[in-house]
């Protein structure tokens, strides 16, 4: 039987939410080049795949955070994921925006968060944790106890992983770049000949196809 890793890699390059073009690279909003690009919320329009996704992150929450009051989904890419999460699993829901509002009340987190929840939160994708690790120092500024994060897909670069480790927040993700390239290649979907290229990038993703 396929690990969950290669299952939603699967998904992810069937549907075309991760694109890979290592000789027509992207540019990240960073300012990055990457031959990556990856765009989870084109899953939530296929229902099958849909539930395949949501009912994976919900086994990873309940299978590394025993005991939680809350699940609370990062915005936006999170917002839908969390909120399935939660539902399945009979609990209380609440997403983080990346900033208080201009209006209203000026909220940053929205919904009902009790005092010393005990929280999971929900995360589409993990590329260096600044985003991520914002919201859980939101949540606990709050006064939640976060017991840690779940999150889609991961670019396992090593400056995330630090921040994690230096935040002391645990992190879970269903599949992560060096088992989607793998599947790439399994599949077809990339050629042998790119491999070297993609790890590269990987390793160096702030200077890959800036050095001439």
């Amino acid at each position: 039987m396929d690990s969950i890793e290669k299952i939603v890699a699967r998904q992810l390059l069937g549907l075309k939410a991760v694109k890979l073009n290592p000789e027509n690279p992207f540019t990240w909003a960073s300012g990055w080049k990457s031959p990556i690009y990856c765009d989870n919320r084109k899953i939530l329009s296929y229902p099958e795949s849909r539930k395949i996704i949501y009912k994976s992150l919900q086994r990873l929450v309940e299978q590394n955070f025993k005991d939680f009051d809350c699940i609370a989904g990062v915005a936006t890419g999170a917002i839908a994921w969390g909120a399935y999460v939660a539902e399945e699993l009979g609990k209380p829901f609440v997403y983080v925006r990346p900033k208080p509002k201009d209006h209203g009340t000026g909220a940053q987190i929205e919904g009902e968060l009790p005092q010393g929840a005990r929280v999971v939160v929900v995360e589409d994708l993990i590329s260096t944790g600044g985003s991520s690790l914002s919201a859980v120092a939101c949540l606990e500024k709050n006064g939640a106890n976060v017991l840690g994060m779940v999150a889609i897909f991961s670019y396992n670069f090593d400056k995330s992983r630090y921040a994690f480790e230096n935040a002391n927040c645990e992190l879970h993700t269903l599949t992560n770049y060096n088992a989607l390239i793998e599947e790439a290649v399994a599949c077809n979907y990339i050629d042998q000949s790119h491999l070297e290229t993609l790890k590269e990038w990987r390793i160096s993703p702030d200077t890959w196809g800036t050095v001439k």
